[in-house]
């Protein structure tokens, strides 16, 4: 799959996760950062995709502690977000 129809893909997912706060906070990081993201990125954040929202928010949060796999640059990018724009 082309990067343009794999990044519309990811957009899609990151956007539609079930609850309004996982859309907000995941897809707000998927627009603010995936424009730069190289082929590991792009895996990575698609393979944390597969998990559940509300572990994804909670490491995001530091409400509970991150797997090692998920720590990284890509993980302490989301934590520093502070806000998204709505639409």
């Amino acid at each position: 799959m082309d990067r343009e129809t794999r990044l519309k893909r990811l957009r899609y997912r990151a956007w539609h996760r079930g609850t309004r706060e996982a859309d907000l906070m995941i897809g707000g990081f998927f627009d603010a950062h995936a424009t730069g993201w190289d082929e590991a990125e792009l895996a990575w954040f698609e393979t944390l995709l597969e998990e559940q929202d509300v572990d994804i928010m909670a490491w995001a949060l530091g409400t509970l502690p991150c797997p090692e796999r998920w720590e990284g640059a890509a993980m302490q990018r989301m934590r520093a977000m502070d806000f998204v724009p709505l639409p």
